[in-house]
């Protein structure tokens, strides 16, 4: 895990999850996240029905844990 400033794009994508969280997480983890039945996308969108503050509290959690360029 390399420490530091976030690259330009996940700067970019902090500020969009404040206006619509599910945008950034589906660009850092797409609609599924692999071979396990989790999926970061759906599990914001609930998030963000239930409440905006807890969809922008896991779509900024997604981004600070994902590594590398956007998929």
């Amino acid at each position: 895990m390399t420490s530091g400033v976030s690259p330009t794009s996940d700067v970019l994508l902090y500020f969009l999850a404040i206006i619509i969280p599910p945008l950034p997480v589906f660009f850092k983890r797409g609609l599924t996240a692999g071979e396990s039945l989790e999926s970061y996308f759906w599990i914001n969108i609930l998030l963000w029905i239930l409440g905006w503050i807890p969809g922008i509290i896991h779509a900024w959690y997604i981004i600070s844990r994902s590594e590398g360029v956007m998929r």
